[in-house]
């Protein structure tokens, strides 16, 4: 019976629907494990109840299925539900009220505190060393992200109070202090590697400039972090320094509010997800470290 119910909705599918070929075996493919999670725990589609659509969405994700494709997954069990309730073959819907898993909090990966030192003070010679790292401390000291860090120009530094302007998501500005080792950094840059950059043009605002004296760029700043990652052995992405900042600073016991702020987040909640962080680690050093764990 149940094969034929699932035969008969992607007929529908391709009928009514006017689905491609491609699209009806992603259907079936999905149905297909769905049928056999419920198998597994002795249910079938018309018994399953919202709980076992949860375990199931668990259990993929479990198995390593991104969010994307758990997301199509739950549309796929969605549809044959009111596919069902509509030719009135089921009275309710277990995927009713199920989050799309395209909306769950992944906990970011945060570097130690000793990968983070490495990356920072690892030496690389070269004609851009020194504004490669004064961008790096800048980022990882302010938790920017790259548009943030590649627009700043030098009007938006502060060394005497100690902060910058910086211009976030929606044109919102805030300011991020910042410490006496990143202002060193970044002087240090402006005044010995900063002048051979700008290609002697007078008027130029931005703070990180390219080879050509032109501001720097996305694609230039990811081939600079490819190349720190090669040399230190540390695979890192500018998320991932950004999502260590904010939770270095929480467990060191900052305050959640004034980490959104110095992060531009418009909702805390946004910020939440990285005490999600903390605890994981807190759990880690319990497992590694407790007698009785």
């Amino acid at each position: 019976m149940k094969s034929s119910i699932v035969s008969d909705f992607l007929i529908y599918l391709t009928v009514e629907k006017g689905l491609s070929q491609n699209t009806i075996d992603a259907y079936r493919q999905d149905i297909t494990r769905f049928e056999e999670h419920l198998e597994s725990v002795q249910k079938d589609i018309f018994s399953a109840t919202k709980e076992d659509v949860v375990a199931f969405m668990e259990s993929m994700r479990r198995h390593g299925y991104q969010p994307s494709s758990m997301g199509r997954m739950l549309s796929s069990i969605r549809g044959l539900y009111r596919y069902l309730n509509y030719e009135g073959l089921a009275e309710r819907d277990p995927t009713e009220n199920v989050s799309s898993p395209r909306r769950w909090h992944t906990v970011p990966k945060a570097l130690s505190i000793e990968e983070v030192i490495s990356l920072l003070e690892t030496e690389r010679k070269n004609r851009f060393a020194m504004r490669d790292a004064a961008m790096l401390e800048l980022m990882y000291s302010a938790g920017l992200r790259v548009s943030e860090l590649i627009s700043l120009k030098m009007e938006d530094i502060n060394f005497e109070a100690g902060y910058i302007r910086v211009l976030g998501k929606g044109s919102k500005e805030r300011l991020v202090p910042i410490n006496e080792r990143v202002s060193e950094r970044i002087k240090l840059y402006i005044s010995e590697a900063r002048p051979a950059l700008t290609k002697n043009r007078r008027h130029t605002p931005y703070l990180f400039l390219s080879n050509r004296g032109k501001p720097m760029t996305r694609q230039r700043f990811w081939q600079t972090l490819k190349e720190v990652s090669r040399v230190t052995g540390i695979r890192v992405t500018p998320h991932m320094i950004r999502h260590s900042f904010a939770t270095h600073l929480l467990e060191g016991g900052a305050d959640l509010r004034a980490v959104q702020k110095m992060l531009g987040h418009a909702d805390i909640s946004t910020t939440q997800i990285y005490t999600r962080v903390t605890v994981e680690r807190l759990r880690e050093v319990h497992r590694k470290h407790h007698p009785r764990s």
